[in-house]
């Protein structure tokens, strides 16, 4: 956490944290995963198999049916499907829907005008983070997740 010391934000023990949106998000989409090609699921069915409030997972798919990720039916017989098969649907993907993307740091992005841009020779290493980062979470489909999955009892995010 960035704390702010005499009018200056210092970054000594900041780390990068995934939101529970995202990580909720990803339970979300992996549990639909495991039930893909049985049609529709009832929110209030994963909100229980994941142990997370009905109330909160409504907030977790707003971002994920924005994003196309997912198909909405309302009415009694309603629920949430994946909106593409596992195997086309990346973490990339779902990470990004849930947390405006995959940049780490405003100023590496544009997002804030720097006044060191031009000259700052950390910039890269964080545009490289960022590349791999997106690299490898695009190269995991909800189906390799099952797949990797299936050796073990319980797959936790």
């Amino acid at each position: 956490m960035l704390e702010k010391r005499g009018g200056v934000v210092s970054e000594e023990g900041a780390r990068m944290r995934i939101s529970t949106k995202t990580r909720y998000g990803m339970r979300l989409m992996i549990d639909l995963a495991q039930h893909w090609g049985a049609g529709r699921v009832a929110l209030r069915d994963i909100a229980e198999r994941q142990e997370i409030s009905k109330k909160y997972m409504e907030q977790v798919v707003a971002p994920l049916v924005s994003a196309g990720l997912l198909h909405v039916t309302r009415g009694n017989q309603g629920g949430y499907e994946l909106a593409r098969d596992p195997r086309q649907i990346t973490c990339a993907d779902i990470m990004t829907a849930t947390e405006d993307g995959l940049g780490l740091l405003d100023c590496a992005n544009g997002a804030l005008a720097c006044p060191r841009d031009s000259f700052c020779l950390s910039k890269d290493i964080w545009l490289g983070l960022e590349r791999v980062m997106a690299d490898y979470l695009a190269s995991i489909t909800l189906q390799d997740v099952l797949e990797r999955g299936a050796d073990v009892n319980m797959y936790v995010i």
